[in-house]
């Protein structure tokens, strides 16, 4: 049976509703956060504690509070004189039918408020088990050990993000999110994994377990690496599908523009760039690296600035370093076929970088690769949008980015392809995730258009400003974002949920290996064959 927490004394449509917390209830029982219901007449109004707060009948009381010793002083002031209220924001109603409806109206005076129970949880949520594979357990709400699920269909038909301070366990959740997708097989993923924690294993932090399973390791059938550094991959024990080739060819000045910032190249570089380019064509980054110590020379032959051409030069001759890019121009779109037939074939690519990991490959290679993702979905669009035949349709791609601000920040929001991805809403079906700890260097129009956002803690007001860009009632989530635990609790809100919810993530452990393995029904199979023989 449902436990009574108080009744409705007060409140507004716009503020929220004040309640009075029985006097036998504990107060360190209620956080802010914590998902409760209302029920008035044939509604149930569904809330989140925003606020909690002591209160007394007569101020006279504070200037003579009962002693540690006296008891029952105490025992009797809680029943009449002395009370605490919370603040609860309702986020969606039902009603006699459990129809989910926006909250239009209010609760009556003295209406009653519950603890949800596991099945208005399921029924707002949805269930993991659904024969339709739409919906992934994240965790439970505070408090709870009943699963809230994101519907992963909602997920991948808008651009999400996952943002969070440093060691906050961003990571951690998107691997929750991607095994959630790979398993149920609602989209395809690109990830683009700057620091090795997606593939074949990870750390993990706080725990006498040194190392936690990867997605290659979940699921060794149904995702490919893409190694930049495979000496790399197979020192931590693993074998590349594909080692990842780059010709000069493939690199384009509005590549190198993207990351003007990064480079810290001046506007008149840029400008040497695209003469270079108008003569030199596809090869002109070659020829930048071949005749650009002679600045003087090949500026001369170009009508460019010498000084321009030689700090282009200077930026960019760390190219020549990295051994994945070659000068050769033959098969410039290799690796891009590679990906567009695994990704046809519904196989998720994980593109390791193993020692090459500065912001300047990170972002050169995701734009690189993304750009001309890109333009093969276009094709593929248009091609169905002709056809009409469902064979011809593309799968759904998300792209996983970390460190997005750097790519989606108002100046190179400008010049990268991600911004276009995340205003296209999945026009050409794909969408973005993007994993980050600073959201207010994000394109403030970026951000309004992210769909669902997990939202671990934040501490910077800016950052705090920014998440909540395009929500409603920024106010009552900025009280919870700033309760958050620093680890395992996030707020979920946006396009994937049927409302916004604080949750403590599910565990990444051996039973969740399991359930993404599906070792159960392996078990089942084999004890069905030994009783069988």
């Amino acid at each position: 049976m449902k436990r009574k927490l108080g009744q409705v004394i007060s409140g507004s449509l716009t503020e929220g509703f004040l309640i009075k917390i029985n006097p036998e209830i504990n107060i360190d029982e209620l956080k802010t956060g914590k998902f409760l219901s209302i029920h008035s007449g044939q509604i149930k109004f569904f809330s989140l504690i925003t606020d909690l707060k002591l209160e007394v009948t007569n101020p006279d009381i504070l200037l003579f509070p009962p002693g540690q010793n006296e008891t029952i002083l105490h025992n009797i002031l809680r029943k009449k004189d002395i009370y605490a209220t919370a603040h609860l924001k309702p986020m969606i109603s039902l009603d006699k039918n459990n129809n989910v409806m926006p909250v239009k109206t209010i609760p009556a005076h003295f209406s009653q408020v519950y603890e949800v129970d596991n099945q208005d949880v399921a029924l707002i949520f949805g269930d993991e088990k659904a024969l339709n594979k739409k919906y992934f357990n994240l965790g439970n709400p505070i408090d709870m050990t009943t699963p809230v699920c994101i519907d992963l269909e909602r997920l991948v038909e808008r651009s999400n993000g996952i943002f969070g301070k440093t060691g906050t366990g961003k990571t951690f959740i998107t691997r929750l999110v991607l095994a959630g997708l790979i398993k149920n097989e609602k989209a395809v993923n690109l990830i683009f994994d700057m620091h090795g924690e997606y593939g074949l294993q990870a750390r993990k932090e706080g725990n006498n377990e040194s190392f936690v399973k990867g997605l290659k390791t979940l699921f060794p059938n149904k995702v490919v690496t893409f190694s930049l550094d495979p000496e790399s991959t197979r020192r931590r024990g693993g074998q590349p599908d594909v080692e990842v080739v780059i010709p000069y060819q493939s690199i384009q000045v509005g590549d190198i523009m993207s990351l003007q910032d990064e480079l810290n190249l001046h506007s008149t570089a840029m400008e040497s760039a695209y003469l270079i380019a108008s003569k030199y064509k596809k090869n002109w980054l070659e020829a930048l690296l071949t005749k650009g110590e002679n600045a003087k020379e090949f500026a001369q032959e170009l009508g460019a600035n010498p000084e321009s051409i030689a700090a282009l030069f200077r930026k960019l001759k760390r190219i020549e370093q990295l051994p994945f890019f070659k000068p050769d121009s033959s098969n410039i779109n290799s690796v891009i076929d590679q990906m567009m037939e695994y990704i046809s074939r519904g196989m998720h690519i994980i593109v390791e970088f193993g020692n090459y990991t500065s912001t300047f490959v990170y972002l050169l290679i995701a734009n690189i690769i993304t750009k001309r993702i890109h333009l093969e979905y276009i094709k593929k669009t248009e091609k169905f949008l002709g056809s009409h035949k469902k064979e011809d349709e593309p799968k759904k791609l998300l792209i996983t980015i970390e460190e997005a601000h750097k790519f989606l920040n108002p100046v190179a929001a400008q010049q990268t392809i991600f911004a276009t991805i995340a205003r296209e809403m999945r026009k050409y079906y794909v969408s973005l995730l993007v994993v980050d700890q600073r959201p207010s260097g994000i394109d403030p129009e970026i951000v309004s258009q992210i769909g669902t956002k997990i939202i671990a803690q934040l501490n910077d007001e800016k950052d705090i400003q920014a998440v909540l860009t395009g929500s409603s009632n920024p106010q009552t989530f900025r009280a919870i974002l700033a309760s958050l635990d620093s680890k395992k609790q996030v707020l979920l809100l946006g396009h994937a949920v049927t409302m916004p919810i604080v949750i403590e993530t599910r565990d990444y452990n051996d039973k969740f290996y399991k359930d993404m393995a599906g070792e159960f029904v392996t078990k089942k199979v084999e004890t069905l064959i030994q009783e069988m023989f």
